[in-house]
């Protein structure tokens, strides 16, 4: 729910702090000699996002709709991430995680939501929980000698450009799949979901973002091979209490690493597949056809599958400004499971450091999205259906379009302070709704 183009940041996912190959985006010849191999590290991290949207034109709302009146809201999290080597390129990594607040509507009403820093669970008065506990194993394959730096979720050591990198335990599936050099760390880049990973990337998560599982990932040369194994929660949307996978998703994903004119760039595949007790949106509205009622995929949920796909593209156009782009996908006749409700989006974006008003740490990000869903979903919304995280009660259909502006200021070398402008046009798909404008500032501080 990962950014290295950031200031004042660590490498994190939406929601979360990048555990595997934050590793790859460091590396540099090594002298041996001066080489340091830390044994443990703690590092930290505190973040605030306060948000207030505007009032807005709403003829009618339904159950998951977001407020027409003006709403602000704030969430805060702080966490430490322990790390300690277990033997040669093994380590195992704790974060306890403290967590308060809440999103608009108790992060409802919008299928691209506004705050990354927001869960599905939300709470008033802060609350402790252990979002990741994971082990890594990292094996050379050969190749030129490089370091990896010291950072959240990784100790500095030295490897070889080609590696192969197991990660096992709980933590974030995008903190390996999908991540992304300028829109991926909601505690240093954009702020929209639909904006920080492939809108349709219904990866396995529970309540707040995290999961069981393993991924491995093999680089060799100018690419890189991915595959992970996690669990879904038992019911959509739904918190894990025990490790179980009947219900999994499957990832794999191939990345290639290429120049132009000198610039880096990454081109990625995503392809997932998601097994598990869901609704077909169909079988719903035939139901509450013949019973006289509302649709209700949680009626007719039964064990299938449904597959997806992110086209995910980065390309740094000058020292000082990069460039991406997102396609992602997913099949439509089923209620999403975990992430939110789109089943086709497109994301782009710039980012833009300060080079030219003397500003190097600082950054401007600018994004636009577009995020649709299927004929069989919009129909189930009409009538009334309820998803993760809309459902007006009725929808008179048009695509969410989102735009984004932020402006990430350095006030000192660890503390960042941005100020961000979101426009949602057709919120929920429902043009009869909106559009809203939403306000916000986020607060960063890391050691």
């Amino acid at each position: 729910m990962a950014s290295k183009y950031v200031c004042a940041s660590e490498n994190t996912s939406p929601n979360s702090e990048s555990t595997a190959n934050a590793t790859k985006t460091i590396e540099n010849k090594v002298d041996d000699a001066t080489t340091l191999t830390e044994e443990w590290a703690i590092h930290g991290q505190i973040t605030n996002v306060t948000q207030k949207h505007a009032s807005f034109t709403s003829p009618y709302r339904g159950q998951q709709s977001l407020s027409p009146s003006g709403r602000m809201e704030e969430t805060t999290d702080i966490t430490l991430f322990l790390g300690r080597r277990l033997w040669k390129d093994a380590e195992i990594w704790i974060n306890p995680e403290i967590d308060q607040g809440h999103g608009f509507n108790d992060t409802l009403g919008v299928a691209g939501f506004p705050n990354g820093g927001a869960y599905k669970v939300g709470a008033n008065l802060p609350y402790l929980r252990f979002p990741r506990l994971f082990i890594r194993q990292t094996s050379s394959l050969g190749g030129e000698e490089t370091t990896v730096e010291s950072s959240a979720n990784q100790l500095a050591n030295t490897n070889t450009a080609n590696n192969l990198a197991i990660t096992v335990g709980k933590f974030a599936v995008t903190d390996i799949f999908d991540t992304n050099s300028y829109a991926h760390d909601p505690r240093a880049d954009f702020l929209n979901w639909s904006v920080l990973d492939g809108g349709t990337y219904d990866y396995a998560a529970d309540a707040w973002g995290f999961t069981w599982g393993g991924a491995v990932e093999w680089t060799q040369d100018w690419w890189t091979l991915r595959a992970g194994f996690f669990q879904l929660s038992p019911i959509p949307n739904g918190k894990i209490t025990r490790i179980h996978f009947s219900g999994n998703s499957s990832n794999i994903e191939f990345e290639a690493r290429h120049t132009v004119v000198g610039y880096p760039g990454k081109i990625k595949l995503l392809a997932w597949l998601n097994q598990g007790n869901m609704g077909s949106y169909a079988d719903a509205i035939t139901l509450a056809r013949q019973t006289n009622t509302t649709p209700d995929v949680s009626q007719i949920r039964q064990f299938s599958s449904r597959p997806g796909a992110v086209l995910n593209i980065e390309q740094e156009l000058s020292e000082a400004m990069g460039a991406f782009v997102r396609l992602s996908a997913n099949r439509g006749n089923k209620e999403t499971y975990e992430f939110t409700d789109i089943n086709q989006s497109v994301a782009a974006g710039l980012s833009i450091k300060g080079d030219a008003w003397r500003r190097r740490e600082d950054i401007i990000g600018v994004a636009i999205v577009e995020n649709r869903i299927s004929s069989d979903a919009r129909a189930y919304f009409a009538a009334g259906g309820l998803g993760v995280l809309i459902g007006d009660g009725r929808l008179t259909y048009a695509p969410e379009k989102i735009a984004e502006l932020y402006y990430a200021c350095q006030l000192r070398p660890n503390i960042t302070l941005t100020f961000d402008y979101q426009r949602i046009t057709n919120p929920a798909y429902n043009q009869d709704r909106g559009p809203v404008s939403v306000y916000g500032t986020r607060v960063h501080a890391s050691f």
